[in-house]
């Protein structure tokens, strides 16, 4: 190879007119050539020695052993790396981003590890918010309702955990505070069929006790859930649910339901249940039944019971029974826009306390008909007794006008009328907006 490079620059100086001439015997006019022409000659030698230290380059890495298991790819890498600069092929410049995750970790951010780009929401629960605005004409001295307010806004995290459970958390911010209105985990694949949940939840009791405020038919809640089920917050506590699908007879879908909370019930207003120590421990358990009639009607029918102690102390219980019904109609065929939805609900409720036993009944029946594609007309009759003062009974009736503009979003108008015992009769225009953002699980049928 020295060889080569020396036959080269002799051949190239021998090619030059008069480069063999003394200095002095050159013509003034070819001096300002030659020294143009030793500087293309220095140049010339300087690649020649950059391609030599190239060549022995190569040839040490091929007569290296490759170690078995090595990627193809190993020694074309590291001759480009030890290659010139002014050699080494131009490669795009990677955005900041990608370039922090490659070297952090060895992959590009879109990648993540080949599994797409889409794989980043695996990592990410579902995220929603729904508010709740009410406002409220008309005087009622016996459950005052300012005439504005931002009654819920309910923010939901929900997700797959894994293959054998999902999680839920349902946090209500109102004008007051914020409240866990439900955070449990649901574990799916138990053995024999049963599936368990493990944190706060609404119990099983019922239909209206299950129900978010943001997926009820009505603006308020029956008056039997305010006097006898503990109002809006309900039976709402921490502790265990078990459930499992019985064998039933004729197409019957059949389930059960027992659930052990820590005895803490109701809200404010109207206390259920109390726990004053760690045995005063609360019930519930459930039966459901399910059944299709025809191709466009089914029956949903439940009965529940409830026990718990009172805030008279751990030695007085309450202890209530309920029975629930609901028929749903939607001809899919001839109409996909028109449908029925009647509800009822009884609820017996046995309070202890000094002197003598509370013993109360109370009910409602409502009935909402779907009129076109965004209106919906519904009605409702209330009928209550007091859970602490059985003697005294309230009454009323509803009329609910629903508009939804998507499904994101909807306006409800409601009369209501209501007679409280002393003959205390109350008339109120509530108004409703509700609004969703996120992605917000299907709830119960």
């Amino acid at each position: 190879m020295r060889g080569v490079f020396l036959f080269l620059v002799i051949t190239i100086l021998c090619a030059i007119p008069g480069y063999g001439q003394q200095a002095g015997s050159a013509p003034a006019s070819d001096q300002p050539d030659n020294a143009a022409l030793m500087q293309k000659i220095r140049d010339l030698e300087d690649r020649l020695v950059a391609v030599e230290g190239q060549l022995r380059v190569l040839k040490s890495q091929q007569a290296a052993p490759v170690p078995p298991g090595a990627p193809e790819q190993a020694v074309a890498q590291e001759a480009a790396q030890s290659a010139p600069a002014e050699q080494a092929p131009a490669q795009p410049t990677p955005s900041p981003t990608v370039a922090a995750a490659t070297s952090e970790g060895g992959t590009q951010a879109g990648t993540l590890g080949g599994a797409g780009g889409s794989a980043a929401k695996a990592l990410n629960p579902d995220i929603s918010a729904i508010g709740d605005f009410i406002g409220v004409a008309g005087h009622n001295p016996v459950q005052p309702s300012p005439s504005l307010q931002m009654h819920e806004s309910e923010l939901g995290f929900q997700a797959i955990i894994d293959p054998y459970a999902r999680g839920d958390f349902f946090l209500s911010f109102g004008e007051e505070g914020v409240n866990l209105e439900e955070g449990y985990i649901t574990f799916t694949a138990l053995p024999a069929g049963f599936v368990a949940k493990v944190g706060k939840m609404r119990s099983a009791f019922g239909k209206v006790n299950t129900l978010h405020n943001h997926v009820l038919p009505w603006v308020d809640r029956p008056l039997v859930t305010n006097n006898l089920v503990g109002g809006e917050d309900g039976l709402d506590d921490a502790g265990l649910s078990v459930e499992r699908i019985l064998p039933a007879p004729k197409g019957i879908f059949l389930e059960a339901t027992g659930q052990l909370f820590r005895g803490d019930s109701g809200d404010a207003q109207h206390p259920l249940f109390v726990s004053s120590g760690k045995s005063d421990v609360s019930a519930v358990g459930h039966l459901r039944a399910y059944k299709d009639l025809t191709e466009s009607t089914n029956l949903d029918f439940g009965l529940s019971y409830a026990r718990g102690h009172n805030d008279q102390g751990s030695n007085f219980l309450t202890q209530l029974y309920g029975i629930d019904a609901t028929v749903r109609w939607k001809p899919l065929r001839r109409s996909i826009y028109h449908s029925f939805v009647g509800r009822g609900e009884f609820i017996w409720s046995q309070r202890q306390e000094l002197p003598l036993e509370q013993k109360a009944f109370g009910f409602y029946t409502s009935g909402d008909y779907q009129l076109g594609r965004r209106w919906f007309l519904g009605g409702r009759f209330d009928r209550s007794s007091r859970s602490e003062f059985a003697d005294l009974t309230d009454q009323g009736g509803s009329v609910v006008l629903t508009y939804w503009p998507s499904e994101f979003s909807q306006v409800r108008g409601q009369y209501r009328f209501t007679r409280y015992a002393g003959n205390i009769d109350t008339h109120e225009l509530l108004l409703q907006l509700m609004f969703s953002l996120g992605a917000h699980g299907a709830h119960p049928f």
